[in-house]
């Protein structure tokens, strides 16, 4: 038998190192599961929504008329991106946390100077590979170094980007997704990637009346409830088990208290699930708690964001006041 050639050996490697971020990131999914089954109040972490299919599903949902969060971000990046990018300078960084398809990102991208460098952070590797092939060829003028991994811990940029000044973009009202402390600690951790004298240019749902939230979660067409049942769909096709789909219903409540959407899977018999050999015991009625969706007013957001040592810099609405784009500031770097 010949010895392998050297880019046999690589191309062995690659394979061996993917194989083994799959392991992980299934072990890591199994442990989560199990953890947030086994709790008094069932619960799932949100993140896990998002394997091919969920992703497909979000983007349907996003289109629908219900959801206005997206279209509404669009229109204010696109009318203010040249406001919006105007302190990036040509040896800057933009680094996008979460940032799938980098669609939206492509309006801040066209007005950027030649030079510089924009870092996209994902957990989905092709989506990271179809964003670069598109924007290298739409802009090549821009660096684009993708890093596949998760936003929730501090991100080490390539060393040739290191000593550049950095802006963050974290679209979408994802940080309505944490609780306002998790929330605290991710600004904190956005801060160590970004490091001192930095800017986050962060969107937010803003507070409206409970009924357009609801709707908005709760869409006629259904996709947001395939997308939340989904994730029992990604348990048995990755866990082995066997859920009946058709015995959990989706739902979506506004918690006035909370000021957040919470959706719910429930459960409308008495069952036990199995996954993995361990057994979990659902009462008729009772719910998996998939996801929160926090909503502020600026001035609240403001307040959370400066626990975690930013400021408030600008802040761009729409006119009617359903959502907003926030630059924050930061000088100092969190050690």
């Amino acid at each position: 038998m010949q010895p392998a050639s050297v880019a046999q050996r690589d191309e062995h490697k690659e394979q061996l190192a993917e194989t083994t971020q799959l392991d992980v990131a299934r072990g890591d999914f199994h442990c989560a599961v199990i953890e947030g089954l086994s709790r008094q109040r069932k619960s799932l972490p949100p993140q896990y929504f998002y394997d091919a299919r969920g992703s497909e599903l979000f983007e349907d949902i996003t289109r629908l008329p219900e959801y206005y969060q997206t279209r509404t971000e669009a229109a204010i990046l696109s009318a203010h991106a040249a406001e919006i990018t105007e302190n990036i300078a040509s040896d800057g960084v933009l680094v996008e946390f979460g940032s799938g398809s980098s669609l939206k990102t492509e309006m801040l991208l066209a007005e950027l100077a030649p030079g510089v460098a924009y870092v996209p952070i994902d957990v989905s590797a092709s989506a990271l590979d179809e964003a670069r092939a598109r924007l290298a060829h739409r802009f090549p003028h821009i660096g684009v170094h993708p890093i596949a991994g998760t936003f929730s811990r501090v991100v080490p940029l390539p060393t040739e980007l290191s000593a550049r000044p950095r802006t963050g973009f974290f679209p979408g009202s994802t940080i309505g997704n944490f609780t306002p402390a998790d929330a605290i600690a991710l600004l904190r951790t956005f801060q160590k990637t970004l490091k001192a004298n930095s800017s986050l240019i962060i969107g937010i749902d803003l507070k409206k009346d409970a009924r357009q939230l609801v709707l908005a979660y709760n869409d006629s067409a259904g996709v947001t409830a395939a997308f939340n049942l989904n994730i029992l769909a990604r348990i048995n096709r990755e866990l082995g088990a066997a859920i009946d789909l058709s015995t959990f219903r989706h739902e979506a409540v506004f918690d006035p208290r909370q000021g957040r959407i919470e959706m719910h899977l429930v459960s409308a018999i008495a069952q036990d699930v199995c996954i993995g050999g361990l057994k979990f015991r659902f009462a008729r009625g009772e719910s998996i708690h998939t996801e929160n969706s926090y909503k502020y007013t600026v001035a609240d957001f403001s307040e959370l964001a400066s626990t975690a040592n930013w400021t408030t810099r600008r802040v761009w609405r729409d006119d009617a006041q359903q959502f907003a784009v926030i630059e924050l500031t930061s000088a100092v770097a969190q050690s």
